[in-house]
């Protein structure tokens, strides 16, 4: 780190931009509450001026009038510009308002103010060695090809674990003290909350990459096949980078109902330990797990986002018999691809409405004359033809309320639940017709995740008592916050 770079990163690096601005106390303190303390991923236009509408009214009721005078969208306008970069603008899929999400530099900035004043209240020497020690450990023991010698490591432990089991059935208990609890478990919390940062980096280095794809279609100029053939060879380097296999291993990780129970008994045994909780820890550590899943969960959208450009991509060359509109389109890419780094002051275009209103006449319906009714004078006769009512009986009728009722006494003794293991307790007794009621209710309920990278399958008997299966995403529910 050499004077040159040091004085780059000074005017260009986003964090450090943030911490050397006038207003950095308004930008840390109001993104903080936002954004990072209830773990919120992004955030529409309109509800975060209102925030910020809120909290400028407390501070100039606290502090005068004459501070921060100017409106709240302004605010947020200028955070998210280019020679700013602390918000991300954007517009979601279907939705005509822009939404606002927390730049990973900004997160890192505001987490290192936020560890300014929150000082850990002793350094965890001793756990973070032990940690050093292990993941050494791990390392040699993974990387080592000779067999003899991954055997005598496994010996070596497995005889220091009967050394310990053997002291414990003679009474040789070995505690903690309160000191190592306390340090191990602010250890295990600053890791969790470092996590929740990551996940922003990643996804912004998945955007990274989307953003590359789009720019190298863009400004393409070769055949169609060549082009294809090199994004899916992206793709495929993409999934096998290292970012790509560590994010989809702790992603299958966590998706494990058994590891999810298991970490949410472990955080309720160590919260009620009395030396942690002479820590006064934050209650949102009991959740972080689920805060783990909502942002893995929209880092995945994101990811998904580059199979959806090849298929628009696809989809535009069902156009290209009206070439010229398709070339002024590809000059308007092309020009604002080159135009990124360089953009123009002033406003460079004003449009009176995000898109047009575009009336058509052939879209107004023809005239169609009315139907004149034929009325015949026929006297009805009484038939005499034995019908069998019992098919007005046989119909098949899903009762939704049982179904939420079985959920509800699932998540009762365990959070997060898997449809399949629902189904093992209660077996379809009406077949198809109720494992699509079940998938309806889980698209119903904001709390349950369906996980289209996961698949799981079920069986059922139907009314022959031949044997059918289904394989579908992997659906889990969970009990709301």
């Amino acid at each position: 780190m050499d004077y040159d770079q040091t004085r780059y990163l000074r005017h260009n690096h986003p964090a450090w931009r943030l911490l050397s601005v006038d207003n950095a106390p308004l930008v840390v303190g109001f993104l903080h509450e936002a954004f990072i303390r209830p773990n919120v991923r992004a955030l529409g236009e309109q509800e975060l001026a209102a925030q910020l509408d809120d909290y400028l009214f407390h501070l100039r009721d606290e502090h005068g009038e004459s501070l921060y005078p100017r409106p709240a969208r302004d605010y947020l306008n200028e955070w998210a510009a280019d020679e700013r970069g602390w918000l991300r603008c954007y517009y979601p899929r279907d939705s005509d308002e822009p939404h606002f999400d927390l730049m990973p530099a900004t997160e890192r900035a505001i987490q290192w103010v936020v560890e300014l004043e929150h000082r850990p209240q002793f350094i965890g020497a001793e756990s973070r060695l032990r940690t050093v020690f292990d993941l050494l450990h791990e390392l040699v023991l993974g990387a080592e090809t000779d067999l003899q010698a991954r055997i005598s490591e496994l010996e070596s432990r497995r005889a220091e674990i009967d050394a310990r089991i053997q002291r414990i059935r003679e009474g040789e208990l070995d505690f903690m003290d309160a000191t190592r609890l306390r340090e191990r478990f602010l250890q295990a919390t600053q890791t969790a909350r470092a996590l929740l940062g990551d996940f922003r980096q990643v996804e912004q280095n998945f955007r990274e990459l989307d953003r590359q794809v789009r720019e190298r279609i863009a400004t393409w100029e070769g055949g169609r096949g060549e082009l294809l053939r090199e994004i899916f060879g992206e793709q495929e380097a993409i999934a096998e980078s290292d970012q790509g296999k560590s994010f989809r291993a702790f992603w299958d990780f966590l998706m494990s109902p058994a590891r999810q129970e298991e970490l949410t008994g472990l955080l309720e045994r160590a919260l009620s330990l009395s030396a942690v909780a002479e820590l006064d820890p934050d209650p949102g550590v009991r959740r972080i797990h689920y805060d783990w899943l909502e942002a893995g969960e929209t880092t995945q959208r994101t990811v998904a986002q580059l199979s959806q450009q090849l298929r628009r991509y696809l989809d535009d060359q069902a156009w290209l018999e009206n070439k010229r509109i398709m070339d002024l389109i590809r000059e308007i890419e092309q020009h604002a691809v080159a135009m990124r780094e360089r953009t123009p002051d002033g406003d460079m275009m004003a449009l009176d409405a995000p898109s047009p209103t575009v009336e058509l006449p052939m879209d107004r319906p023809l005239f169609t004359p009315p139907l004149k009714p034929e009325i015949q004078d026929r006297i009805l006769v009484e038939g005499d033809e034995e019908i069998d009512p019992q098919a007005l009986f046989e119909q098949v009728y899903v009762d939704r309320n049982k179904l939420r009722s079985r959920i509800r006494q699932a998540l009762s003794r365990h959070s997060p639940v898997s449809l399949a293991r629902i189904l093992e307790a209660h077996p379809l007794e009406q077949g198809l017709a109720e494992l699509v009621t079940y998938l309806a209710l889980a698209s119903d309920d904001a709390d349950a995740l369906i996980d289209d990278s996961n698949t799981e399958e079920v069986s059922w008997a139907d009314s022959g008592a031949m044997r059918r299966r289904a394989t579908l995403p992997r659906v889990l529910f969970t009990r709301g916050a």
